[in-house]
């Protein structure tokens, strides 16, 4: 393995951490604390649905705050949660285009992501997952990543684990501009209004770039461009009882590239999409000193259109993707230290496309979750229970623990089960199958860790297993017309895969000073086909990351920097493309001007190194950045 030695070396030699986070420290949320006296990185709600201690489970979680978004910088979101362990990244092209997270050599639609607590997945995409090349990183507080299935709270889609971001809330304004290579521009305003009893907070961006080829052999860049606007809101009704509200819209113009005549070869073409997304949740919230309770009503929509000036300016092809959604979750202190996680919820979704009527379907459920939390010994385990209109029912069990051992280690472990229903797309399109099953996983991790990683010191390790079963693929039925390709000349779905999915991960974080902190995450995912024991495709099996920042005397100039080394993969199920590995370097650094601004710049791939995460997709070459932060 060409990095192997150099992966091993860096996790050790870096010491690892948390990025020290910008200078201004009310550009900061997560000095917030919570009412017991832990900051808001300290708590999650990916594992049970409702509000915990990340220590007081037993499952891998880790939180991205405020302060680590900011020393990062720019849009991309994908750098920040690169950070974090089982983590690796697919790109088809410059920013804005297709990006999938695949975590612990999971599909990228296998993977649920939550914005503000609402869904977001493109209903009408064939796969039904979430493209996150249009979720930019301004407006956004907080990330956290359960890595592991765990549908038993989340139900369908939770089978490599669940990412949930964060937005924003102030009171007072924030605004940053940054410039750089290929003519980029990214500018964001955040401003925000709370007193007693209300807040609400509205954040805005807007993101553009001349890009790069979409194919790599291209020499034609295809810019991009976008604009959202998002926020949320609560307010008190009575003694406990709260309105809240979030929302957001995201209007987007990529230009693509296709296969042109007369080869029929990826390549430059003047092709472009646009893309809105369009997201929110209207709710009722309940407190009291043993019992909460949340209610509410979500709507995710994605629209996407494709046009070739070459034959006109009407769209080519146009999707319409839609879910809305009406839930209710609680939690309840029990006496003798049991708790209560509970929920319900019915989802109704559609979709049609420019050759497809509409299609709709109902999936609707409940769970819940009893668990035990004393004397160091962490307990829970719980069962759901969804019914799909197309399928029928699926029952889904989990159950997951921790132990204090002392001197600020926890041992912890995890069960959980997974699943995906069939996509609309893959149900009732011209290349449906109306007799599909949901796809299913059963994961199973051990660990060890002390801390969290946005302490002062914190170390994790952990060993896991998923095997999943019942994955659908897409069947050519070229030169056949019976059986499952009956009426289906060009091809239909079918459950005919299973995934074996192991490997470790190491984390550490190291603060030796106030101005000084170092991270490292290291990744060893073999995630094979287990029916004929090839890769997975775009599975790299080592993945390391590790950063450091260093706070200096020097009027508080804060210096970084990122490596990022992933290794060789396969392009292709049957392992016949290869993908090399490769190194990336970034350098950061920040100066404050006063207490309110702040001067920053990065310079990314700083070894200009040419690489791909996806054959026959450029990536961008060395890349420098200059931006101002301000708060008022």
């Amino acid at each position: 393995m060409k990095y192997l030695f150099l992966l091993g070396c860096s996790f050790v030699l870096a010491g690892p951490a948390l990025a020290q986070g910008v200078s201004i420290e009310s550009v900061v949320e997560d000095g917030l604390y919570d009412p017991v006296g832990k900051k808001s990185e300290e708590f999650t709600i990916v594992v049970t649905g409702n509000k915990l201690a990340i220590d007081q489970t037993g499952q891998s979680v880790s939180v991205v705050g405020t302060a680590e978004l900011a020393s990062v910088q720019g849009p991309d979101l994908t750098r920040s949660l690169e950070r974090l362990p089982g983590v690796t990244i697919t790109r088809n092209g410059g920013i804005g285009n297709f990006t999938g997270l695949r975590l612990r050599g999971a599909d990228a639609e296998q993977l649920l992501v939550l914005v503000d607590g609402v869904r977001v997945a493109d209903q009408a995409s064939p796969a039904g997952g979430y493209d996150l090349g249009g979720l930019m990183s301004g407006g956004v507080a907080k990330i956290e990543l359960l890595r592991g299935s765990n549908s038993v709270v989340w139900g369908s889609q939770a089978i490599g684990g669940v990412l949930a971001v964060t937005s924003k809330e102030l009171n007072g304004v924030e605004a940053s501009a940054e410039y750089g290579s290929r003519n980029s521009v990214d500018a964001n305003l955040t401003g925000g209004l709370s007193g007693s009893g209300y807040g609400v907070t509205v954040n805005t961006g807007y993101t553009r770039t001349d890009g790069i080829s979409t194919a790599a052999i291209g020499t034609e860049p295809d810019p991009f461009r976008q604009w959202h606007v998002g926020g949320r809101g609560h307010v008190e009704l009575a003694s406990g009882l709260s309105a809240t509200l979030t929302a957001r819209y995201a209007d987007a113009k990529l230009s693509i590239d296709g296969f042109p005549a007369p080869n029929y070869t990826f390549a430059d073409t003047p092709e472009f999409q646009t893309t809105r997304e369009a997201s929110g949740r209207a709710g009722l919230e309940y407190r009291a000193d043993r019992f909460s309770l949340n209610g509410g009503f979500a709507i995710s929509d994605t629209r996407r259109a494709y046009f070739d000036p070459t034959f006109g300016t009407a769209p080519n092809y146009e999707t319409f993707g839609r879910s809305e959604r009406a839930e209710l979750n609680g939690h309840a202190d029990l006496p003798s230290d049991f708790t209560l996680d509970f929920g319900a919820e019915t989802e109704w979704s559609r979709f049609h496309t420019s050759f497809d009527p509409v299609h709709s379907a109902r999936l609707s459920s409940g769970h819940a979750l009893l668990g035990y939390h004393a004397d160091g010994l962490n307990l829970s385990g719980g069962v759901r229970l969804d019914d799909h209109s197309r399928f029928g029912s699926h029952w889904t069990f989990g159950a997951n623990g921790s132990y204090d051992v002392g001197g600020g280690w926890r041992l912890r472990a995890s069960y959980g089960e997974g699943f995906k229903a069939p996509t609309l797309f893959q149900l009732l399109s011209d290349y449906g199958n109306l007799g599909l099953h949901p796809e299913t996983s059963r994961s199973l991790d051990v660990g060890i860790e002390k801390g969290d990683r946005n302490g002062t010191l914190h170390f994790a390790a952990t060993l896991f297993r998923r095997d999943s079963k019942d994955l659908i693929d897409f069947v050519s039925c070229f030169g056949l017309s019976t059986g499952i390709c009956t009426n289906r000349p060009f091809g239909t779905y079918s459950n005919i895969n299973r995934a074996r999915a192991e490997g470790f991960e190491l984390e550490s974080d190291v603060k030796p000073a106030d101005n000084l902190s170092f991270h490292a995450a290291y990744s060893f995912v073999k995630a094979v086909n287990r029916g004929n024991g090839k890769d997975l495709a775009r599975r790299p099996r080592h993945a390391v990351s590790v950063s450091g920042d260093w706070t200096t005397p020097l009027a508080g100039l804060a210096l970084g920097v990122d490596l990022r080394m992933v290794s060789g993969s396969f392009d292709d199920a049957g392992n016949f493309t290869r993908l090399d590995g490769y190194p990336l370097v970034t350098l950061r650094a920040s100066l404050p001007v006063s207490e309110a601004f702040e001067l920053y710049g990065r310079v990314e791939n700083v070894g200009g190194v040419h690489y791909q995460t996806a054959a026959g997709y450029g990536t961008a070459g060395r890349s420098a950045f200059v931006g101002a932060r301000a708060k008022f």
